[in-house]
């Protein structure tokens, strides 16, 4: 928390709903039902898929876990808790009147760790696209990229970067405001914190860039090894199926990410009060909060990549189906027998 005290006075009596101002405050999240609904049906959809991708990860054997693809799934797993961890206090903060020091939580801890979380899957996701096309790619250059070593290095890299950006916004001092019902994060920053928001923010949005261009670059290359591999039958299946795999999560990372950074910087400028018109900071706010939805649910599509990609994941998943059929199974065949016994006993 920051070292400077919120000052907790009275709600004002000015408010002024359908969102124009509460005084001269701006309100612009004085339409979160909607968004507060799907937040906990995201929450709700993907608990149980990474709390059994975890289960899956304990469980499976340790020369399972010495690849470099593993050690991205272990590491966006790690993201995907991050974020159910921190997703509550957002839910509760936008459902309405929540305790005021549990929206001040939200701003300078649960929030930042969301972003944390966000900009780590972006990164884990980027890794897992370039991994996959390197597993088909048969160069004595890229070997040392797919070591588990360099792999474990290179995520204590991405998580250090991502914190020494984001935890200098828990910790910088925020100033007194008036209690209010909608609290804006921003309202709580002082100069300082704001500017070091927006440095955060094209910090991010530059690492945005740079794994987007990995993305790209590996999906461009799978698909012309594709295309080159067709007089071959042997080497086509295999290119086939690296070039599926890449394209399916490149097109989820598309879908999940670019809306969200289109929207981002405008609503960044809002933030530091270079965009004042009120009606267009509501606007770019609604905009961020749709992608941003948008961003999160790849924590819901997360366990169907683990179970595509992570052996141990679909062993795991099968092993309880097929407990389950074979539970069926012999409940069926007990009530027949018990069913047989009493027809035998009648007669």
């Amino acid at each position: 928390m920051g070292a400077t005290q919120v000052l907790m006075m009275p709600p004002s009596s000015n408010l002024s709903f359908g969102g124009a101002e509460q005084g001269k405050q701006c309100i612009v999240n004085d339409q979160m039902g909607p968004f507060t609904v799907l937040y906990i049906l995201i929450f709700i959809i993907s608990l149980p898929g990474s709390l059994l991708s975890g289960w899956a990860f304990i469980c499976s054997p340790r020369t399972e876990r010495q690849q470099s693809t593993s050690v991205y799934l272990v590491n966006l797993l790690v993201a995907d808790f991050l974020l159910l961890l921190a997703l509550p206090f957002k839910i509760l903060k936008d459902l309405g009147p929540a305790p005021w020091s549990l929206m001040v939580f939200h701003c300078q801890a649960s929030a930042v760790t969301i972003y944390i979380s966000l900009y780590a899957s972006v990164a884990f996701l980027a890794l897992i696209i370039t991994d996959r096309y390197l597993q088909d790619c048969h160069n004595l250059r890229f070997l040392r990229l797919q070591e588990v070593g360099f792999a474990r290095l290179l995520s204590l890299v991405v998580w250090l970067l991502l914190l020494l950006i984001m935890v200098p916004n828990m910790a910088l001092p925020i100033q007194q405001v008036q209690v209010r019902r909608y609290l804006s994060c921003s309202s709580l920053k002082k100069d300082i914190s704001l500017h070091w928001h927006a440095l955060t923010v094209f910090l991010c949005t530059a690492l945005f860039l740079n794994a987007s261009a990995a993305v790209l670059v590996s999906s461009g290359l799978a698909f012309r090894r594709l295309l080159g591999s067709r007089s071959e039958p042997k080497l086509w299946v295999d290119a086939r199926r690296v070039a599926g795999s890449v394209t399916a999560v490149a097109l989820a990372y598309i879908l999940s990410f670019v809306p969200y950074h289109v929207v981002r910087t405008p609503y960044t400028l809002a933030q530091t009060k270079v965009i004042t018109d009120c009606q267009t900071k509501r606007q770019l706010f609604l905009g961020k909060e749709s992608t941003l939805l948008l961003s999160l649910l790849h924590v819901c599509f997360d366990p169907l990549l683990f179970f595509y990609l992570y052996a141990p994941f679909r062993q795991t998943v099968r092993k309880m189906f097929s407990c389950s059929r074979n539970q069926e199974v012999s409940d069926a065949a007990k009530r027949a027998a018990e069913e047989t016994m009493q027809h035998a006993t009648f007669v």
